[in-house]
């Protein structure tokens, strides 16, 4: 999540709240992954999820792996 978030930081989500294009979002896959990330796009069957930090690569998951997935409301920083 560097250089973005840091160690220490406290992010607010809310799961309640709808998630659109250029959010960033925490999200949790099946296989117990959580990532924050920008949402570069989202369909019935997938989304596009782009690195915060240089050093990971971009995602797209299908939606059938994400269990939720949440917009970032705060962060402390």
């Amino acid at each position: 999540m560097k250089p973005t978030y840091r160690d220490g930081d406290v992010i607010v989500i809310s799961p309640a709240a709808p998630v659109r294009k250029g959010d960033r979002v925490v999200v949790k896959t099946k296989n117990d992954e959580v990532m924050v990330k920008e949402l570069k796009r989202k369909t019935t069957k997938s989304i596009e999820l782009k690195s915060l930090n240089a050093e990971h690569r971009d995602r797209t998951l299908s939606m059938s792996d994400v269990v939720w997935i949440a917009r970032i409301v705060w962060a402390s920083q």
